[in-house]
C-alpha cells in the first residue's frame, strides 16, 4: 500500500478543527469564521476528502437510545500468523464489533462491542464469535461504566 501524502497547512488544521466538533458546518459558515471565500473552502474541503483525511461523516448517536447499553471489550487470541487479518477481518463483519485492533501481545486482538444487555453479549459470543475458525480464546471486560469515550483526534494548532 502506498504511503499518502498529506501536506497539510494551517488553514487545513482549521478546517479540520471546525469540522470535527461540527460536520454540518456549511461551507459558507467556515469560511466566515476563518476570513474565507466559501469557494475556497468548498476546494480544500473537496482536496481533504480526495487525499483521505477526512474519510467520512457521521452522526454520533446516543447508545441508550438504541438499547445498546453493555460496552464490552474483549480480548481474542487468534490462529493468525502474524501479518495474517483473517480472523480479524471476519470479526469486522460482525455488526455489534465496533472497533477491531490487531494488538501486540499474546492476544492477537482487541475487539470493542455493544450490545443490550449481558444476554446479548453471551449470544453474540456463542453464535458469532463462537463460529469463527481460528479463534482459540477470549477474555472479556464490562464496562460498568463510561467516563471518556471520544473519537475526536488532536488537531495541530501550528504546523
Amino acid at each position: 500500500m502506498a504511503k499518502l501524502e498529506f501536506n497539510l497547512d494551517q488553514i487545513d488544521y482549521q478546517i479540520l478543527r471546525i469540522m470535527q466538533d461540527n460536520a454540518r458546518t456549511n461551507n459558507a459558515d467556515i469560511a466566515r469564521e476563518l476570513g474565507m471565500a466559501p469557494s475556497a473552502i468548498l476546494e480544500r474541503v473537496k482536496k481533504l476528502e480526495q487525499k483521505e483525511v477526512i474519510l467520512q461523516y457521521n452522526a454520533k448517536i446516543n447508545p441508550d437510545a438504541l438499547d445498546q447499553k453493555l460496552l464490552s471489550f474483549i480480548f481474542i487470541k487468534a490462529q493468525d500468523i502474524i501479518g495474517e487479518q483473517k480472523v480479524g477481518l471476519l470479526l469486522a463483519d460482525i455488526p455489534e464489533v465496533q472497533e477491531v485492533h490487531d494488538i501486540a501481545g499474546d492476544d492477537g486482538y482487541l475487539i470493542k462491542v455493544r450490545t443490550n444487555d449481558a444476554a446479548g453479549l453471551v449470544d453474540l459470543m456463542r453464535n458469532s464469535l463462537g463460529k469463527i475458525e481460528g479463534i482459540i480464546s477470549t477474555r472479556t471486560t464490562i464496562v460498568l461504566e463510561t467516563v471518556k469515550e471520544e473519537q475526536k483526534l488532536v488537531v495541530p494548532t501550528k504546523k
